[in-house]
């Protein structure tokens, strides 16, 4: 057993015999001592999984150029915070900053502000930004980045948030737990009913269907509706999952870039669900926002000239880095691979400007 699985056996059987998968899934990457993101750099080959800044500078580019655009629409604040929840290693945030010199005075007004809680993460950010952004500040949470215009970005940040879990069972909703087996190693067993608000939506779903539910996540998604309905601003949401909920299972846990079960190396693998778009957009728009998209990631990165950043850096290069740019591109656009599974949902106040590319695209919601 992990050290931290001996210590969520203890908080199970202190807690009653059972932990909600939520908390189960919030010990797993966050405790202090033994979570996941708090004792390691989890990113590239060495780690357990590759984000889509790590996998080609071409994704933080089209970024940065997205936020500088976004920032001449809402008329140009100076300065105004430039935020990125979950900056991983720093590079996405590099290359924004890199990609948006081309906008002068748009990296003069930028204050950039990173939303992390992890210390080993928050070196390497440091370490990356050195250069390219001596002055960043760092915070615990979000409502800690002072008041005033805002351009905020969050790259794979949701999908990690906890996510609770409800089961049919014999014609009634239970919710999943984390309980200990007869040997005491965890095991998935049900809880009693408890208040879940969408429970009454599927009266007659099948025995073994499962809903997900995530909180933290349409709670980050109202902080920034209020944000920026207050203050000017805009938000742009990177993550994989589905447009419209639904059912089904889709907590997952990976090491050294592959599949192990949700209760296997407790605090020493990655644990992530799919993002549910629909409930992000309601919860966003219930506090006064506009909501733009989703679309699919490779339409986006498409649409704001990815292919053609890809073709300037292949000029004049061999045929190995060429080939490597290719990858790249393919990966971060075509539906097989990450263009279809990753979602993009922007954010904007009700009268403010729409962003690119949804302005050529389908109506907001």
């Amino acid at each position: 057993m992990t050290p931290l699985e001996l210590k969520i056996a203890d908080l199970v059987r202190a807690g009653g015999g059972a932990m909600s998968i939520g908390h189960y899934m919030e010990h797993c990457l966050a405790d202090p001592e033994h979570g996941y993101y708090m004792t390691r750099d989890p990113l590239g080959v060495a780690g357990d999984f590759t984000t889509a800044p790590e996998i080609s500078q071409m994704f933080g580019e089209v970024v940065g150029l997205w936020a500088a655009d976004t920032w001449a629409k809402l008329d140009a604040p100076s300065p105004f915070a430039l935020v990125e929840l979950g900056p991983g290693r720093g590079t996405l945030m590099a290359d924004m900053l890199r990609a948006g010199r081309v906008m002068p005075a748009f990296t003069a007004a930028a204050r950039i502000h990173l939303v992390e809680t992890s210390p080993v993460l928050r070196e390497l950010q440091a370490r990356t930004l050195a250069g390219a952004a001596p002055g960043a500040c760092w915070h615990g949470e979000l409502a800690s980045v002072p008041p005033g215009p805002v351009i905020v970005i969050a790259n794979e940040f949701l999908d990690a948030l906890p996510v609770f879990q409800f089961e049919r069972v014999a014609g009634c909703w239970r919710e999943r737990m984390v309980m200990l087996d007869d040997h005491g190693s965890l095991a998935i067993g049900h809880g009693d009913l408890l208040p879940y608000p969408d429970r009454e939506r599927w009266p007659d779903v099948p025995d073994g269907a499962i809903s997900e539910w995530a909180p933290a996540r349409e709670k980050i998604a109202r902080e920034l509706a209020e944000r920026i309905t207050r203050h000017n601003g805009a938000a742009l949401i990177i993550d994989y999952g589905h447009v419209e909920g639904g059912f089904g299972d889709t907590l997952q846990a990976v090491r050294a870039h592959g599949p192990v079960g949700i209760l296997d190396h407790p605090g020493e693998s990655d644990l992530t669900s799919h993002v549910d778009f629909a409930a992000l957009a309601r919860a966003a728009a219930a506090a006064g926002a506009r909501c733009h998209g989703p679309i699919e990631m490779g339409t986006f990165l498409l649409a704001l000239g990815i292919a053609e950043r890809a073709r300037r850096l292949e000029a004049g290069k061999d045929r190995a880095v060429r080939k490597d740019v290719d990858a790249a591109l393919r990966r971060l656009t075509d539906p097989a691979a990450m263009g279809s599974l990753f979602q993009v949902l922007a954010l904007a106040s009700l009268d403010g400007p729409v962003p690119e590319p949804f302005a050529r695209m389908r109506s907001p919601r």
